[in-house]
């Protein structure tokens, strides 16, 4: 068994999936990890999140590409919260930031009586498999790991994100050719809960949609 140590950031895909994804930071690569099986450390391997950072070693066999890896051990280090919204309205500042023919991602900040406290972004779909938005933040493949430590229009980390994508996971096509990623700073109040009430997404609540990838 070989082991990796490093900074991860965690994915846990949905209730579906029996793995959780880990993004090595340094290494950009996304490794997938067993979550159940760790007797009495389940109920910390439990309570990770999608978006907790971790210094953690796995072990597993680098050349079985069909066999998970293994937390041998772990420490979280950080926590954005991350939220999810499908079918859902796309907020008009994120509309006016999209341009047709967009290639990258496109950003906006925003603020709160004049401070600068999140910076909202329009993700193009084309890049991503299978065109799909929130499925493909789920599992970490969304290259956002630099936003996540700082944001560029504000030069602060952000501490909440809210996705939202307004099409259901297992859609055929697509209403709009890209989703939504809203970052917060520490310092967003009422912006956050703005947002937190118009998309119906309680603090601290697992909001990650219900549906089988494997079914798709």
């Amino acid at each position: 068994m070989d082991e990796r140590t490093g900074v991860f950031r965690v994915y846990r895909v949905v209730n579906a999936v029996p793995h959780i994804n880990l993004f090595d930071t340094d290494a950009t690569r996304l490794y997938t990890v067993y979550q159940s099986g760790y007797g009495e450390r389940q109920p910390a391997v439990d309570d990770l999140r999608t978006g907790d950072l971790v210094e953690a070693t796995l072990g597993g066999d680098p050349d079985d590409s069909d066999e998970a890896w293994s937390l041998l051990s772990f420490e979280r280090l950080d926590r954005v919260a991350m939220d999810f919204a499908v079918d859902a309205e796309i907020p008009a500042v994120a509309a006016a930031l999209w341009e047709p023919g967009l290639e990258r991602p496109a950003s906006t900040v925003l603020e709160e009586n004049g401070e600068q406290v999140a910076e909202c972004f329009v993700q193009p779909r084309a890049p991503l498999p299978g065109g799909a938005f929130v499925p493909s933040v789920l599992t970490g493949l969304v290259p956002m790991e630099s936003l996540l430590t700082e944001l560029p229009g504000i030069g602060e980390p952000p501490t909440d994100a809210i996705f939202i994508d307004p099409d259901p996971p297992d859609a055929d096509s697509y209403s709009r050719p890209y989703g939504v990623a809203v970052l917060f700073t520490a310092e967003a109040d009422e912006l956050l809960a703005e947002f937190r009430e118009r998309y119906d997404l309680p603090a601290d609540a697992d909001n990650r949609p219900e549906y089988d990838p494997y079914g798709l």
